[in-house]
């Protein structure tokens, strides 16, 4: 990994680092447009031919049937089962913490309003396949719709090589609460589930990580039904100090360095020596690593050392660069967290990791990335929630809200409005 200090970085290398593996959906664009134009022309034909396509297998029946959903958790290993059972535990009392209440308040003397709760009604939850089988993001995209009330949650991943859901993948839907399973994945399966196919039912919202393909597809299909934020490659930011233990910030970069070749993983340090001590340690774990290949592609494109003056340096970057990790390993990190303003997951102290929150501290891990941590929030219960407002007005509240109403109405040039007033204080009088 490069060291460099901040000040000294050049603009366009700036602009670099803090765009990270984010690739411009131009690159794929017509791609994707032309897939989800295919899938809302010919539906389940579309999907199977781009099956058949992308990965290799010629499907007959593109959802799973639920008798080999329910054999399925009998069929994996009890640890791995076990596993997913406490992890989804504490994954269900956090995102239960999450629910809000309904409100009402006196506005005014007869006026009272407030802000009630009704779930989504359908979702559909996009679970990657590729380089990994992605259980734990099946337990965190189904788990808070289910405790927010939706009444129906689908699942698309990718088939695997003999046209098969794996049966972990499975076990792990049933587990968490999702009432179908499609065997389809790719910016097709969000297509499928925005407009909807003979098989595949048009959901209200989709959610789920996914690659450039699938995210591209989300942004294009957003509108037409809603999602909950580009998701992209993975990415890590620490802030230490010279308190901070190098072999644990060596092996949590390459954790999430492990992830893909475009994951972003970058250290920020007011230690040369902290600095120079990680960057040998990875050269020399890296040799070991059971993916190697992966993390040095990853390392050697995005990864990068960053020395600053103070840690309010370190913090001022953070908060630009708004990572979907924020590992800040200092003497004194609930300081640190009082400035932080743009990040999707903070991990405070030496001793909690990313793959806490990937796994199971209950936060969920689908999370904002490329800068998006900017303006959004990590998925929650309250991701699929809609919030009306509600309002009641007695004869003294429509009295009290007479001239305001009336008089901006008539300024808006919006008369009938100011008639809805009138006529029913005409009646009331």
């Amino acid at each position: 990994m490069k060291i460099s200090k901040l000040k000294q970085i050049k603009k366009e290398n700036r602009d670099k680092l803090l765009g990270r593996s984010q690739i411009g959906a131009e690159v794929v664009l017509d791609t994707v447009s032309k897939i989800i134009g295919d899938v809302r022309h010919d539906k389940d034909q579309a999907l199977i031919s781009f099956c058949e396509k992308f990965d290799g297998v010629k499907l007959e029946n593109l959802r799973v049937p639920q008798d080999i959903i329910e054999r399925s958790t009998s069929q994996v290993d009890e640890t791995l089962l076990d596993a997913l059972n406490q992890a989804a535990e504490n994954i269900q009392k956090f995102h239960q913490a999450q629910l809000p209440p309904e409100w009402i308040c006196n506005v005014t003397e007869g006026v009272s309003a407030g802000q009630i709760i009704r779930p989504v009604e359908t979702v559909g939850c996009y679970i990657p396949g590729g380089r990994a089988v992605y259980l734990s993001t099946i337990l965190m995209t189904i788990i808070p719709a289910r405790i927010a009330g939706v009444s129906r949650i689908i699942c698309c991943t990718p088939p695997g090589e003999n046209g098969q859901v794996k049966k972990e993948t499975l076990a792990a839907a049933r587990l968490a609460g999702a009432d179908e399973v499609y065997a389809v994945g790719g910016a097709q399966a969000v297509a499928a589930m925005a407009y909807g196919t003979e098989t595949i039912p048009q959901v209200d919202k989709i959610v789920g990580p996914g690659n450039i393909y699938v995210t591209t597809a989300k942004k294009l299909v957003y509108g037409d039904v809603d999602i909950d934020f580009p998701a992209g490659p993975s990415e890590v930011l620490i802030i230490a100090d010279a308190t901070a233990n190098p072999e644990y910030i060596s092996i949590d970069l390459m954790a999430q360095a492990e992830h893909d070749p475009d994951a972003a993983c970058v250290l920020v340090t007011t230690s040369q020596e902290l600095a120079e001590s990680v960057k040998n340690i990875i050269k020399d774990e890296v040799e070991s690593a059971s993916r190697k290949e992966i993390i040095e592609e990853s390392l050697e494109k995005f990864g990068q050392i960053i020395l600053v003056d103070n840690l309010m340096e370190a913090v001022e970057f953070s908060n630009q660069y708004a990572p979907e990790h924020l590992i800040i390993m200092t003497s004194e990190p609930e300081q640190i967290l009082e400035n932080i303003t743009s990040a999707g997951s903070i991990f405070l102290g030496e001793l909690t990791p990313v793959a806490a929150g990937d796994y199971g501290s209950g936060t969920n891990h689908v999370l904002p990335t490329s800068g998006c941590a900017r303006f959004y929030g990590g998925l929650s219960t309250e991701s699929f929630l809609k919030k009306p407002t509600v309002q009641r007005l007695t004869e003294e509240g429509l009295k009290n809200l007479e001239k305001m109403v009336i008089t901006l109405a008539e300024y808006e040039g919006l008369y009938s409005h100011a008639e809805s007033f009138r006529k029913r204080l005409k009646d009331i009088k």
